[in-house]
């Protein structure tokens, strides 16, 4: 719910900005256009840039307000194709609406917008990658180790419990980490137990609960059967 609650802002405050832009002719909203001199935001309205920009702003409000519905059904990737579209289509727009600068300023404006929308994409592909990168709980001599992104490796001596639950405990709040539709990667609170560190891919019970060295670990493994494998594989080496 808190995640529609964001999306209907967003939408609501993309429509409202496009409006006021478009309709009502509040070209100061449209970034560094307050800047420009008399001359040049007068060119720019000749050109049409603020009123396209205010388009631009609706037409991406609509379109993910098309998508919306999404988050009502049991489709995984709700979150990351609403705000990809967002991203691309409005990045997108943006350099479009380059050919509407003034002339002297139009290559410049193509140039840093473009370098923008590849800056931007990259660093979301690469965010995306390591959070939904998989990751392995390694039983060796005297250690274990998860493997990827937060991943670290602890003495078996210092698990002080190690309990399979059959139900993730509720998780409150992200501290640090990837909290995705699928899978919760990195530092959460969680109900009962506080600052813990998660590895887990929601809606594949059963989860492990590991204490070691006062941190709070939760785990689970692709199938069921990986998870009994990883805390029988713990027990062993415990005993």
């Amino acid at each position: 719910m808190l995640i529609i609650g964001i999306q209907l802002f967003t939408i609501v405050l993309f429509f409202l900005l496009g409006w006021a832009i478009k309709f009502k002719n509040n070209y100061w909203l449209v970034s560094g256009f307050a800047n420009r001199s008399k001359e040049e935001q007068q060119q720019l309205i000749n050109n049409g840039l603020p009123q396209k920009t205010g388009t631009l702003l609706i037409a991406t409000a609509a379109g993910m307000l098309i998508l919306l519905p999404l988050a009502f059904t049991p489709f995984r990737y709700t979150m990351e194709v609403q705000f990809g579209f967002m991203l691309v289509f409005l990045m997108g727009g943006i350099i479009y609406l380059s050919k509407y600068e003034v002339p002297q300023k139009r290559k410049k404006s193509y140039i840093i917008s473009s370098l923008l929308f590849i800056f931007v994409i990259g660093l979301v592909g690469v965010l995306t990658f390591l959070g939904y990168q998989n990751y392995e709980l390694v039983v060796k001599e005297t250690t274990f180790e998860i493997t990827g992104i937060y991943g670290d490796e602890w003495e078996i001596d210092d698990i002080t419990n190690v309990v399979l639950m059959a139900e993730m405990p509720e998780v409150t709040w992200k501290q640090n980490g990837f909290g995705l539709p699928t899978m919760s990667k990195g530092y959460f609170t969680v109900k009962d137990y506080g600052s813990s560190l998660l590895f887990v891919k929601k809606n594949f019970s059963p989860y492990i609960y590991i204490k070691v060295n006062n941190k709070n670990i939760f785990i689970n493994g692709r199938t069921s059967e990986q998870t009994h494998t990883w805390f029988e594989q713990l027990n062993m080496k415990r005993k």
